[in-house]
Parts: structure tokens; sequence; C-alpha cells
């Protein structure tokens, strides 16, 4: 450890990203919620035509194009709409703009792991409500331990479980904490979920962020966006311009434009994704697996006679990876990608092959 590092970054314990190999070998990536599909064809032929002489110049601060292209798509202002380098930068940014030391932040027990990073990161307390039995959020449970807290925090499908809230139980967490900001990371909503979009003109101190790299297969590229009152996304441009005024390079911005305009192919990965997720699910419950149900481009699968954490090494040695926490109550199950119909399949079978060796050998190798 460094001896130059203050102490802050000393105590830091760091987001652990999912495994991005870099050898030759033809892996089945199902362990980062990447979209097996690629991006719209019109989105890469719009960051081909950026490509020349303009890279010189610095990029629109405000990402306008784009600003104007979301509202257009969720029929708000662009003055509610945020653009940045990725949703977790604009997360950043929120624990900077609304949350403080004074008073604690609210979230998940069980949730991306991200929060206590950032929480710890910028100085900010938090208290972490516990998921139900079935791993579902109540809103009930929020909304009690927010009282006399600085904001509420959750991720709608939730990650890593999958399991989404429903827009009943969102509007009444708004309605109950209406003296705080109540933010919802709505990362994976386009598989499935509820999205809270719709709610912004009536709830003030509602922010919905998203993303471009699951549903538009933009994860290379690294563009998000928060939806709010113009107030909320006043602020949010207060500490970006404080911090990095050019958060997103012209190529980026001009691939996200023609990728939230290409409704049809978003559209057709989206529906791929989504039967092949069911299908999946399905195959793996017929075969004794506990899968909570799941909302997200991934579910959670665990099985009462495998070891997660053996089961995860054996389908990397047949070249699939998958992802594993090991934290309580979730380490008993592996998060899964949903990949393309070929991959699940191959998943499946690997599945069912391990699982006949346990039953034939009683676990022993």
């Amino acid at each position: 450890m460094s001896r130059y590092w203050n102490d802050r970054v000393r105590g830091l314990v760091p987001y652990v990203p999912g495994e991005q190999p870099k050898d030759e070998r033809d892996w089945i990536k199902l362990n980062t919620n990447e979209n097996p599909y690629p991006p719209s064809p019109s989105a890469l032929a719009a960051i081909r035509d950026a490509l020349g002489d303009s890279l010189r110049l610095y990029p629109d601060p405000d990402g306008t194009p784009l600003r104007e292209a979301l509202a257009e798509y969720y029929d708000l202002s662009p003055e509610e709409v945020f653009v940045g380098n990725g949703s977790d930068e604009i997360l950043a940014f929120a624990f900077m703009t609304f949350f403080d030391s004074a008073r604690p932040v609210v979230f998940p027990d069980i949730t991306y792991s991200f929060y206590p990073v950032y929480a710890a990161h910028f100085g900010i307390p938090f208290r972490t409500v516990e998921l139900e039995e079935d791993f579902a959020l109540s809103a009930d449970k929020l909304i009690r331990a927010a009282e006399g807290g600085g904001g509420i925090l959750f991720p709608n499908p939730n990650a890593p479980t999958g399991v989404g809230l429903p827009l009943t139980e969102v509007r009444k967490i708004l309605d109950r904490a209406d003296d705080q900001l109540v933010l919802i990371d709505e990362a994976y909503v386009d598989f499935g979920g509820e999205t809270a979009a719709g709610l912004i003109r009536s709830y003030p101190n509602l922010l919905v962020v998203q993303t471009l790299s699951k549903s538009r297969s933009f994860a290379g590229l690294r563009v998000g966006f928060a939806l709010g009152n113009a107030d909320l996304i006043r602020g949010l441009e207060r500490v970006k311009h404080s911090f990095n005024s050019y958060t997103l390079d012209r190529l980026a911005l001009a691939g996200a434009v023609a990728a939230i305009r290409d409704e049809a192919h978003f559209a057709a990965a989206r529906d791929k994704i989504i039967a092949a997720r069911e299908r999946t699910i399905a195959a793996l419950r017929e075969l004794g697996f506990i899968i909570p149900p799941s909302q997200a481009n991934f579910f959670m699968a665990g099985h009462p006679q495998l070891n997660a954490r053996e089961v995860q090494q054996a389908l990397r040695d047949r070249g699939i990876l998958v992802r594993h926490f090991a934290k309580p109550r979730i380490d008993g199950y592996l998060r899964i990608t949903v990949g393309t119909d070929e991959q699940m399949d191959r998943l499946i079978a690997c599945l069912r092959e391990l699982l006949l060796h346990e039953n034939r050998t009683g676990g022993r190798s």
C-alpha cells in the first residue's frame, strides 16, 4: 500500500468487476450482463460517419443531440435529461450531488455492490434494508428505514437477484418519502421491469438512471442517462462541470442517438433475450434449481445438491463464465447472464452433466 495514498483511499474496498478474459479461448461469457447481440446497424453506421476531422474538436459538453433524442423517447424536455459516461458515472455524480455525511442513504442489503463503494468513497453513511426470503424488496421496510435519512436508492429490477418492484410499490415509496431523493437505478428495466420514467412529472424527488450498455448493446461505448425534475438535472450538471465537462465523446453521442431511434432493432434483441431467459429458467427448474423470478437480462440460480462456487469453476473449465458472489444469503447461487439460444443450450447441458455426476458420486470427485 503506497505511503502517498490518503487515509480515505487506504480504507476503500473497491468494486470487483466480472472477469474479462484476455486469452484466445472461445468463451461463453455469461458473467457480466452484456447483450449477446450486436448494436443497431444504424448506430454503427453513425459512429463510422462520426470518424473524421471533427475528432480534433471537443464534443458537445451538454450532449444536446442525445438529450433531445431521449427527451423525445420518454416524452420529457431536454432539461429533464442528463447524459454521462455510463450509468456508473451518473450514480457517482448523484452521490456527490444529493447525499452527504449528515444523513445516511438507504439501499437494500443485497444489491449492486458499487453502492457501498460510492458511499465509502464520498464519506456518506448508509443503512441497508434486508430483502424478503424470496429476495423481494419491501417498500414498507425501505420507507421505515429511510425515516430521518438522506435519500433512498435501489435498482429496479434489483441486482444480482433480477427481482423487480411493481410500479404501485414505487409510487408508495415516492409518496411516503417526498422529503428525500428517491434514486431508481433502472439498468435492467428494459427486459421486463416497469420503468418509473413516466412518474417524473408527478414526483420532483424522483431520479431515474438508465444505461445503453445492456439493452442497446453499448457496454463497450459507455453511455448512461438520468431522467428527473429539471432542478435535479441542474444539480447533476453543476457537479459534472466541476469535475469533467466532456463526459461523452463524439462517437458515443452519434452512436447513442441512432441506437435510441432504432426501436425495431432494440425490441427484436430484447424479445429474444426474454424468451431465452424464460426457457432457460424453466429448464433449470426442472433440474431442481431454485431461481427467483427475473425481470432482467440475467437470473440467479442455486441448487441444494451443488456448491455454487464449485459449479462456477466447473463451468469455467468447460468454457462458460458465470458470476458468484461470496456474500450472505446469496453464496449458494450463481448469477447467470442470458446469452444466445445456443449459449443457453450449452449451459443447460453442462449443468445437467454436473448434476448427474453429483448424483452418481454423491459429491465425490
